[in-house]
């Protein structure tokens, strides 16, 4: 009697686990059966939302459902990264992710999540960054922005959007390895900087190129030079900080990603249709106008670059103590 319901249970456990499995297998191989969503942590119409949108909208014809966005702000993009992280690891939820992500790791003590939490799918833009100074500073490259500096200690400074933002850092470095002090002035956003840039109320911005470039090309403001490695297209007028004798490259990034645990048939399945939007030259055209660069990857490629950028800044947010609670 005992050897028969060592059997039952068995065989109930075996077939619940059988279940299981068909179960998942089935929410795969129909998925999506409803709306999915994109979560952004910036405000809409931004640098980051715009090609979220267009990812989205194309995304959404190829997976035969509706894709919406939703702008979920705060906390530097990281109340969108908890809430797509607290939602079930099904595909439903998915992250524009960015340099942010890594940041956030490093430069708050406990951010609510840990990199090893997201699952990613694929890149969808590569971007550099603009050092863009008033029309009011006396100087027209980056070399005279630095011999300025060093005759007038004190007198230039940057605008930062918050305590450890990227602006933050990226002014930092070039502080340091340039050998000049600067002054920091702290802003909520680039909108609200962008007046006092353009008035010389701020001498220095260090900013995505996509927005600066609309500025310096109506002659509001210059861009001295660009961390790329070379030359972008678009803006063959702006040396990069290399030109300069700095050798000095950083970059941003945008991504889609999704939670850990997602099904991998599911992950894999989004990165082929990503990967064929961001190959469309539509999509090409909207990135490249603003100084940036289509560019698609594996999800181990999107991995790597998220495991770099905290490479990149870990030295310095310890350096400087811009480590927040």
């Amino acid at each position: 009697m005992r050897m028969q319901m060592r059997r039952f249970a068995c065989v109930t456990i075996l077939t619940l686990a059988a279940l299981a499995s068909g179960t998942a297998a089935l929410a795969q191989d129909h998925y999506p059966s409803r709306t999915v969503r994109l979560v952004v942590g910036f405000g809409a119409g931004g640098p980051t939302d715009i090609p979220a949108r267009h990812i989205a909208d194309k995304l959404g014809t190829l997976i035969g459902q509706r894709l919406i966005v939703e702008n979920k702000t705060g906390a530097a993009g990281m109340l969108a990264t908890r809430d797509v992280l607290a939602q079930p690891a099904d595909g439903y939820n998915l992250l524009l992710c960015t340099h942010f992500e890594s940041i956030n790791t490093v430069l708050y003590k406990n951010p609510g999540f840990k990199l090893a939490d997201l699952a990613p799918i694929s890149l969808i833009a590569r971007y550099y960054y603009g050092l863009a100074v008033a029309n009011a500073v006396p100087a027209n490259d980056f070399n005279g922005l630095v011999q300025y500096a060093k005759a007038h200690p004190g007198e230039i400074s940057y605008a930062t959007l918050g305590a450890g933002s990227a602006q933050e850092i990226l002014a930092r470095q070039i502080e340091k390895l340039a050998g000049i002090q600067m002054n920091r002035i702290p802003f909520r956003t680039g909108s609200q900087a962008m007046p006092d840039l353009i008035a010389g109320r701020v001498s220095m911005y260090v900013s995505p190129t996509i927005g600066v470039l609309p500025q310096h090309i109506d002659k509001q403001l210059k861009i001295l030079a660009t961390t790329s490695p070379q030359r972008l297209k678009g803006m063959a007028d702006v040396p990069t900080l290399k030109e300069n004798g700095l050798d000095y490259v950083r970059y941003g990034f945008l991504g889609i990603c999704a939670a850990k645990g997602t099904p991998q048939p599911i992950l894999d399945l989004l990165n082929r249709h990503i990967v064929s939007i961001v190959a469309t030259p539509d999509y090409r055209d909207l990135i490249e106008k603003g100084g940036s660069l289509p560019e698609s990857s594996t999800p181990q490629g999107l991995g790597q670059v998220i495991a770099q950028t905290v490479d990149d800044v870990e030295a310095t947010i310890r350096e400087f103590g811009m480590q927040q609670e």
